[in-house]
């Protein structure tokens, strides 16, 4: 297992400036997500760890070793790509072994850690398939698969499930979490923009704006006691109701937020009075969309099944615990809520 730490790194592409002041430290054996908006830096991220891209300013340190410097093969890094990256050509089993062949181990060896990889990943029945045969999930499985024979110290996952359709997405993640489970000696870096992913996946979860580290912590404490309106928006699903103008300011605050789970929905009584403007059924759950005066449209949470109908008058009512407070740079307004 190997901890990775990352100290004041900057990089820029000419004049563009795509990652300023990061500064982590990621524990060995951790899982740690990183998150973010198209185009905040998290991909850059991984690459500078990796060592595919160069770092502007800064350093790296992988066991406390600086690795600014040294080749991405000699860092003990494994990196899984949202395109699998297999060769065509090559059956499972040549795929999986190919890096050990370019490391001149031996058959023996080779073919043990390609038999073990394959065991963890349930895919021994796949070895001389093409990758032209293979599911979605099994590429991805394969490419994993890849990655485990090189027994890196530090695993690096760049969307790896973003190609894959709902259903293998979820089969695809539980998988993961148990292959880190089972590697728990293994230090892994995921990226992703679906903060579901990251929700259910890491240890702690590193969300990035702008090139910037916005917030780093346990995925319950980022939901709970989000540090700025940024991640109160980006972290949760479906994301939080924002409100502005006189409501807010009866609060204190330029910006209040409230999410659609902590809204009671009622025909009787409440603070806010609406009107349902649209309805998400999903079968355990009801996404109520209200138009109301005091806070614009509002999407509360109902359970399961329900006699909502568009153009019902409703009235909607704040959980007083769950309301966030932000200030108008987005920052929380008073003690943090748990």
């Amino acid at each position: 297992m190997a901890s990775v730490e990352l100290k004041s790194i900057c990089k820029s592409f000419g004049s563009v400036e795509v990652l300023r002041d990061v500064n982590l430290s990621l524990e060995k054996g951790e899982f740690v997500v990183f998150v973010g908006p198209s185009g905040c830096g998290k991909s850059t991220l991984l690459r500078l760890v990796a060592g595919l891209e160069d770092i502007t300013a800064g350093d790296l340190y992988i066991d406390g070793a600086r690795m600014n410097d040294v080749l991405p093969s000699k860092r003990g890094i494994s990196m899984v790509f949202q395109s699998y990256a297999l060769y065509p050509h090559m059956n499972v089993f040549e795929n999986m072994a190919f890096g050990l062949e370019q490391a001149r181990l031996n058959q023996a060896e080779i073919k043990a850690r390609v038999a073990e990889a394959a065991e963890i990943l349930q895919i021994t029945p796949l070895m001389e398939r093409k990758p032209r045969q293979l599911s979605g999930g099994q590429r991805q499985r394969v490419a994993i698969g890849r990655a485990i024979t090189r027994k890196p110290r530090v695993f690096l996952f760049d969307e790896p499930l973003s190609n894959l359709d709902a259903a293998l997405r979820v089969d695809t993640r539980l998988e993961i979490a148990a292959l880190h489970k089972r590697l728990s000696d293994t230090t892994m870096i995921y990226v992703t923009h679906d903060q579901v992913e990251a929700m259910t996946l890491a240890d702690r979860i590193v969300v990035l704006n702008a090139g910037q580290v916005e917030q780093v912590g346990r995925p319950m404490d980022l939901y709970a006691e989000p540090a700025s309106a940024f991640v109160a928006g980006f972290i949760g699903s479906p994301r939080m109701n924002f409100v502005t103008g006189a409501t807010a300011e009866k609060h204190g605050a330029h910006t209040l937020g409230i999410r659609p789970e902590h809204i009671t929905i009622s025909r009787d009584a409440g603070e806010w009075s609406g009107s349902i403007v649209h309805i998400e059924q999903l079968g355990s759950d009801t996404y109520v969309h209200v138009k109301t005066e005091e806070a614009g449209i509002v999407n509360a949470r109902a359970i399961g099944a329900n006699a909502f109908r568009a153009g019902d008058a409703v009235f909607l009512t704040l959980q007083s615990e769950s309301v966030h407070l932000f200030n108008a740079d987005g920052l929380p307004v008073g003690p943090a809520r748990t």
